[in-house]
């Protein structure tokens, strides 16, 4: 298994203009790791984060989108893969961190998370790529040439369960920018790169 935090900084190196959007357990760990604060879109939405970089990736089409989602979220809006399938953007990275439980809400185990294949369902969905990890060299090792590809591509790692009781503990978003906040933030890069 793959710690969630070193396969985000194995990223870092690739970033460039990426604009990365983070969802309910990876905008926590992304804010310890990112380079690159006014490009970040944090959604602390659960479910919510691949389609808020899918509506990214069409709005910007010469800007890479990188989505961290998580595998509890994605089952919440399994629909957003159909519609990315649809939309097809080349400049979509979905990448899906499965630790097989829901880690914000106290670490309900993902139904039938043995058997679900998420690149499967990616690839059926129409995602021109898909990709599975288990293990943190692979995934360096592979990176590079992943993000050269037309997506929308899915990787999905499978990562070591880290719980987050954001009912018990919830965290402290007073250091984040509001979404709206961010979301300009991540227009007026974009708008003063291109």
């Amino acid at each position: 298994m793959i710690d969630s935090s070193d396969a985000m900084r194995a990223f870092l190196p690739y970033r460039e203009n990426s604009v990365v959007v983070t969802t309910d357990t990876s905008v926590l760990l992304w804010e310890n790791v990112s380079n690159n604060t006014n490009l970040d879109l944090p959604n602390p939405a659960m479910s919510k984060a691949s389609s808020v970089a899918l509506g990214v990736a069409m709005a910007q089409p010469n800007n890479r989108v990188v989505v961290w989602d998580g595998d509890g979220g994605l089952l919440m809006n399994l629909g957003t893969l159909v519609s990315i399938g649809e939309q097809s953007p080349s400049n979509l990275l979905h990448i899906v961190l499965d630790n097989e439980m829901y880690a914000m809400t106290g670490g309900q185990p993902v139904p039938n998370a043995d058997e679900v294949s998420y690149t499967e369902m990616a690839l059926a969905a129409g995602y021109t790529k898909a990709y599975n990890f288990d293990n943190l060299e692979d995934w360096i090792t592979n990176l590079e040439d992943i993000l050269k590809l037309d997506g929308p591509v899915m990787v999905v790692l499978k990562v070591a369960p880290e719980l987050t009781d954001w009912i018990n503990d919830p965290p402290d978003f007073s250091n984040t920018p509001e979404i709206d906040e961010a979301a300009i933030l991540v227009r007026d890069s974009l708008h003063r790169q291109n």
